[in-house]
């Protein structure tokens, strides 16, 4: 595993990797562990805007719903450009969620020297994702999160993403990008995998 993920911090070097996946699918709990293996940045997109939101006292994502373009791209894009982001990898939770917005998040990451290499997307079902949510709400471990409030507000976001992000991802799929990893998984063994694709991609660039 470790000659793997030398490998991978090779191939990748300053650039990105971009997590997708429904909601509850595990898409920061997988990227916060690979950035920790990769010495790379964790970046997500719904943590950075409903900070914004907060601060702006602006609230889009109240029901579910994505944020506007204009709004993602003055909130989250400048991110890539940070200086004290400038040396590191990224791996990024879901940048650019609504289809059109991709290309200019592969422009503007390209530009500040972190070029998306690879997208991931955790392969969960909708039916078993609803039961994830279901169990948090529980278990209380989401937080006082407005875009988490009931299971119609969920199934708003799983709207989102069947109608808007799922174009954005055979947008990458198309260019090569796209790797697809059974999500359905125990938490080690999901990351097992996404070592795995990510290792057998980086030796193919190498060929």
């Amino acid at each position: 595993m470790e000659e793997k993920i030398a490998s991978i911090k090779q191939w990748l070097g300053t650039g990105s990797i971009n997590i997708f996946g429904l909601p509850m699918s595990g898409k920061d709990t997988q990227g916060v562990r690979l950035a920790e293996a990769l010495g790379a940045k964790f970046l997500s997109s719904g943590i950075i805007i409903r900070a914004m939101e907060k601060e702006t006292k602006q609230n889009y994502t109240a029901d579910g719903s994505l944020v506007p373009t204009n709004l993602f791209y003055e909130w989250v894009l400048p991110y890539f450009e940070r200086r004290d982001l400038f040396q590191f990898p990224l791996i990024l939770s879901s940048i650019g969620r609504w289809y059109g917005e991709e290309d200019q998040v592969m422009s503007v990451a390209a530009g500040a020297g972190h070029e998306i290499k690879a997208v991931i997307l955790l392969n969960v079902s909708e039916a078993d994702v609803e039961k994830r949510y279901n169990e948090a709400k529980i278990l209380n471990d989401r937080g006082d999160r407005q875009d988490d409030k009931d299971l119609a507000t969920f199934h708003n976001r799983l709207k989102e993403f069947r109608t808007k992000t799922m174009p954005v991802i055979q947008h990458y799929k198309t260019l090569d990008l796209l790797i697809e990893v059974n999500g359905d998984q125990d938490r080690e063994t999901v990351f097992n995998e996404i070592v795995e694709k990510l290792y057998a991609k980086a030796e193919k660039s190498r060929v």
